[in-house]
């Protein structure tokens, strides 16, 4: 069978298979052999374009937003940033959703949960925390914060500004297995969690490379809700100094759970990475589509045939097999997501590095 042939028209099938085609049909069957070559590629096919959001350019909406409906009416105030290739399904990547949230001094965003876990990554502001299972976290820029799935968690805003950050979460890969549940503030602890724990209780409870003889924490998210950028940031300089810098990557680094190893959620794999001044790396791809975050610096990156540029908080997605390079112009911090953590449970990850 030559699953590369393309499929037949409807006008060249053989009256006799047209006629089994249709009978067939009435039963609910379909013949496999006129659409495997597109449900069985001989490479991943993806549909999500390379596209990147100007941070600057996305900001005016955020504050118009804010004019036009609060946070608590909202229940989170998010500008989904759609990929091209999907409008309206809420997409930035095939499995992935993602959207910038503002929210305003004195501001709150409710409690509620919800079997999608979600990352934040701290764009820009001062003075805001989020709640995780009655944990508070101050926010600061940079910061990568965890909610794992089904925790009660909300958002306050005790600054004197507006605060910004990228929600990532696993809503598609949640959708595909029909598994989604959801509650709101009218089934959790009310207006905003009262915190039960001191600020930093996880960090110092899991994060030192220290873990308690008797705990009951389960589950597969890292324990440390918060990593902040600025010790995220001392570990990249301390890797410019001593560890070989890889062609593909430049400086990088996975975001772990402390306990296990793994990935600091078990459905969104995260990253950090330098790319120093006039670092070029060599094109690289895999089977998972990604999303990159500037967090400093300014470079370009080429995503197949297309080239960006992009600075501070700009934000830009590549499909997954599209061979992609960056190139900084000056020392550079890129923050980004993927499902790359699913796909290697599953076993179907790949990856390709060009010696070019």
């Amino acid at each position: 069978m030559d699953s590369s042939r393309p499929a037949s028209s409807d006008h060249n099938i053989d009256p006799a298979r047209r006629d089994f085609y249709a009978r067939s049909g009435e039963r609910n069957l379909a013949p496999l052999w006129e659409v495997l070559h597109t449900l069985i590629t001989a490479e991943p096919q993806s549909a999500v374009r390379p596209h990147l959001w100007h941070y600057a350019a996305l900001r005016p909406f955020l504050l118009e937003a804010c004019e036009l409906i609060s946070a608590k009416e909202a229940e989170r105030r998010v500008l989904i940033l759609e990929n091209p290739a999907f409008k309206g399904q809420a997409k930035i990547t095939q499995s992935l959703f993602s959207g910038l949230q503002i929210i305003m001094p004195g501001e709150v965003a409710p409690p509620h949960r919800h079997s999608q876990a979600a990352l934040r990554f701290i764009i820009e502001g001062e003075g805001a925390y989020t709640a995780v299972d009655g944990e508070r976290t101050t926010m600061r820029p940079g910061d990568f914060v965890v909610t794992p799935s089904w925790t009660w968690h909300d958002h306050g805003n005790t600054g004197t500004g507006p605060m910004v950050w990228l929600d990532g979460l696993d809503i598609h890969i949640v959708k595909l297995f029909e598994a989604s549940f959801r509650e709101g503030a009218a089934a959790g602890p009310g207006e905003a969690t009262t915190p039960a724990q001191p600020e930093g209780y996880s960090a110092a409870r899991y994060g030192a490379n220290l873990l308690p003889v008797e705990d009951d924490r389960g589950g597969p998210s890292s324990p440390v809700f918060s990593y902040p950028y600025a010790r995220t940031r001392a570990a990249l300089e301390a890797m410019r100094q001593r560890a070989p810098w890889s062609r593909w990557h430049g400086l990088k680094m996975k975001y772990a759970n402390p306990v296990t190893g793994d990935y600091a959620m078990p459905t969104i794999a995260t990253f950090i990475q330098l790319l120093p001044k006039s670092f070029k790396t060599a094109p690289y791809r895999s089977t998972s589509s990604t999303v990159f975050v500037c967090v400093e610096g300014r470079g370009r990156t080429r995503i197949g045939e297309e080239s960006f540029a992009w600075g501070p908080h700009d934000i830009f997605v590549a499909p997954s097999w599209v061979r992609h390079s960056h190139e900084a112009e000056e020392d550079a911090v890129l923050f980004s997501f993927s499902d790359q953590g699913v796909q290697e449970k599953l076993g179907f990850f790949r990856e390709e590095k060009a010696e070019g």
